[in-house]
């Protein structure tokens, strides 16, 4: 099993840039275009919420015409960016989207995989919410896939990672403590994904590892000091490749748009 991820696109509308400065549209088509040149090709594409920068239906419109060259199946989830009825407007044919319930969670395998979709949106706040509501749907969701490997997937990290700015809009504290009691009563749960800190990241947290995918266009600047001024920098784009073998278990990869130039012999 080969599942991609990539994260936090901040697609705005035709025609503009993020923050004035980034055309985040160009680089979620290079990203689109080096996943659908990848040998073997993924089994599925996740996007880990912050698919549009301001949550406007120019927005998820404009994010759906670039979507649609992806060549193999895709799945999207919330992140603090989003706003879930314009999501749910524009996507409305989508089976991740037509749940009726009031968050947007879901789950779906691939291959062996059990994904298990979760939505930490918080309406007005930056920071990442998983509600006595959220919390009892992923217990359900776990205890029905026990005998099967598991990938949990979120926006918001439910941990710190030691960028100021960042660990401020972090999933909210006692809701992070809640979530590691319940996980480390599965131990089949291999891995947690999440997005939103613009870069790659990984630390032990429930009993298993969470990963952070970094953007598909410009990323947080790395300072590790608590008063960093909110700053992003250009680093090369990148995603994830999450490959599942039952010997090994589930590795995670991270893989850069730019291959500059190669791949070469050696």
């Amino acid at each position: 099993m080969l599942l991609a991820q990539i994260s936090d696109l901040h697609i705005t509308p035709p025609g503009t840039l993020a923050y004035g400065r980034v055309d985040t549209a160009a680089f979620l088509a290079r990203a689109i275009d080096a996943l659908n040149a990848l040998d073997p090709r993924p089994d599925a594409v996740l996007i880990t919420g912050d698919l549009v920068d301001a949550g406007g239906i120019d927005e998820y419109r404009h994010l759906r015409t670039l979507l649609h060259r992806l060549a193999m199946p895709w799945r999207v989830l919330v992140g603090n960016h989003d706003d879930r009825a314009h999501l749910r407007t524009v996507f409305d044919d989508r089976p991740e989207l037509a749940t009726g319930d009031a968050f947007v969670q879901y789950a779906f395998d691939v291959a062996d995989v059990r994904v298990i979709a979760l939505d930490t949106l918080d309406p007005g706040s930056g920071a990442g919410r998983l509600c006595a509501t959220r919390l009892a749907w992923l217990e359900a969701q776990l205890d029905a896939s026990r005998e099967r490997p598991v990938v949990i997937a979120m926006h918001h990290p439910p941990v710190a990672c030691g960028i100021g700015f960042m660990d401020d809009i972090r999933l909210a504290p006692d809701d992070s403590r809640a979530l590691d009691a319940l996980v480390r009563r599965h131990p089949n749960v291999e891995r947690i994904v999440c997005g939103h800190v613009h870069r790659a990241i990984s630390v032990r947290f429930g009993g298993t590892v969470v990963w952070c995918a970094p953007s598909t266009a410009h990323q947080v600047a790395l300072q590790l000091k608590p008063d960093g001024p909110e700053a992003f920098v250009m680093e090369p784009p990148a995603f994830g490749l999450h490959l599942w073998r039952a010997d090994s278990g589930l590795v995670t990869h991270c893989m850069s748009v730019d291959q500059g130039g190669g791949p070469q012999p050696f």
